[in-house]
């Protein structure tokens, strides 16, 4: 760390240590595709607790197109935030203004995100070549929402990778008054990798976000990347504030269940798999009545039974099923059958 930068921080670490809330010790990552507001209500009768993220919704979609339709949740899905795309400190504000209106619990902008795509519209990863004007977005989006305004970012892009670049990153959109930075610890290259080969091959460097934590300790960090189970997110907790898990928990959503009680202090019994299926048939109903098919919601719970005898069939059942004209919640009740001697 350069001399400059390293006084810096020292003067930062006289201050106090933000705490947590406790929103953030658990959440499910923004995954585009995945994380729609039918899985997200979905996975809250597993877990009441863990932080659930949008989908990253850019804000060009949200200023000119319909807005309603991408907004709008579930009041159970709570505590939920939003995550913006988005380069134009304007435009951002306006849309965390939305975010607000609509009863986000925060929001968050994405400069992760390494898709050839998001980088044509120069935001998402690459943004992080360019930590003034991610500064600006987060000063405009803080001053006009009081909800929290959260930054998740990688450690580092190309060869713009040294633990310097990513501390005056952090420490330049810090000086907004943002304190929470949820950070993938792997860097992502912006030519020459797939966004699925940016999550495998970049390896993950959970060293460096131990030390960013150690270096900007009043900060809230949340680790992001590689985390497929609660022993590991456990051993992670006891030196950052929060984890934050992605593909595992859509692939294998199960996983969840213990969170309430681990993290949150929260015994309370949630049941079975199939009495979340249960649970969750009211609102597959009222969405069917709403016009929309059974598979838009159904694709989401392909992996609740995983690594259970049936679990094939239960999901054969719901993939060729729920695509037929006029098919209905008893679908549900068929595949159920598949697996209800294995609970």
């Amino acid at each position: 760390m350069s001399q400059a930068l390293a006084k810096s921080v020292e003067t930062d670490q006289k201050t106090t240590r933000v705490v947590s809330s406790g929103i953030r010790i658990v959440s499910v990552a923004p995954m585009l595709d995945w994380t729609d507001r039918h899985f997200r209500r979905f996975a809250r009768l597993i877990t009441h607790h863990a932080l659930l993220y949008s989908e990253m919704v850019t804000t060009g979609a949200l200023l000119h197109g319909d807005r309603h339709r991408m907004l709008l949740f579930d009041p159970a899905e709570h505590p939920v935030a939003l995550q913006l795309g988005g380069s134009d400190p304007a435009d951002l504000s306006e849309c965390a203004k939305m975010a607000e209106q609509y009863g986000y619990d925060e929001v968050n902008l994405n400069v992760g995100c390494p898709s050839p795509r998001v980088r044509r519209g120069c935001f998402g990863a690459a943004l992080m070549a360019q930590p003034q004007l991610v500064a600006e977005c987060i000063e405009a989006m803080r001053s006009a929402v009081k909800i929290p305004v959260t930054v998740k970012c990688r450690i580092g892009i190309d060869q713009q990778d040294s633990y310097d670049d990513l501390c005056r990153f952090v420490e330049q959109v810090s000086l907004t008054g943002c304190s929470t930075f949820i950070i993938h610890a792997r860097k992502a290259w912006l030519e020459g990798l797939s966004p699925k080969e940016n999550r495998e091959i970049p390896p993950l460097r959970y060293d460096v976000v131990r030390q960013l934590k150690e270096d900007f300790c009043q900060l809230e960090l949340v680790l992001n990347g590689g985390i497929t189970d609660l022993d590991q997110a456990e051993q992670h907790l006891q030196w950052v504030d929060g984890v934050m898990i992605g593909r595992e928990a859509y692939h294998n959503p199960w996983r969840l269940i213990e969170v309430d009680g681990r993290f949150y202090d929260d015994s309370r019994p949630l049941g079975s798999r199939c009495d979340v299926v249960e649970a969750y048939l009211p609102y597959l109903q009222q969405q069917l009545n709403n016009g929309l098919r059974l598979h838009t919601m159904t694709r989401h719970i392909l992996g609740l039974f995983h690594g259970v005898p049936g679990a094939r069939q239960w999901r054969r059942l719901l993939s060729e099923g729920a695509n037929r004209p006029g098919v209905g919640v008893e679908l549900l009740d068929s595949a159920l059958e598949s697996v209800k001697d294995s609970e």
